[in-house]
């Protein structure tokens, strides 16, 4: 019994590491954040004038790029850290107070 619970805690940390918001943003961005500069990087004479001849594409899609890789930089420096599991809870401590 007690494996199966540590295999299901086991599972639900990772499943909270996989579904954090920050992964989930930083991906988006940088998926679309190529689609726009590369948008941008073969955008047309008359798109340029559209926009008084700047590329907010690529401006757009580099500036989204970045916010990507900072959110999956910042996943990876500060790594979720799970709730403390419902077992270590109920063991004593080492002292003796508990």
């Amino acid at each position: 019994m007690a494996k199966e619970v540590e295999e299901l805690e086991r599972r639900s940390e990772t499943a909270a590491r996989l579904f954090d918001v920050r992964r989930i943003i930083g991906g988006l961005f940088v998926v679309y954040g190529v689609i726009v500069t590369l948008a941008g990087v073969f955008a047309s004479d008359a798109d340029l004038k559209k926009a008084q001849d700047i590329n907010i594409n690529l401006w757009t899609g580099l500036a989204m790029l970045v916010l990507g890789i900072v959110f999956l930089v910042w996943l990876r420096l500060s790594p979720t850290i799970p709730p403390p599991s419902a077992t270590d809870e109920e063991q004593p401590k080492e002292d003796g107070t508990g």
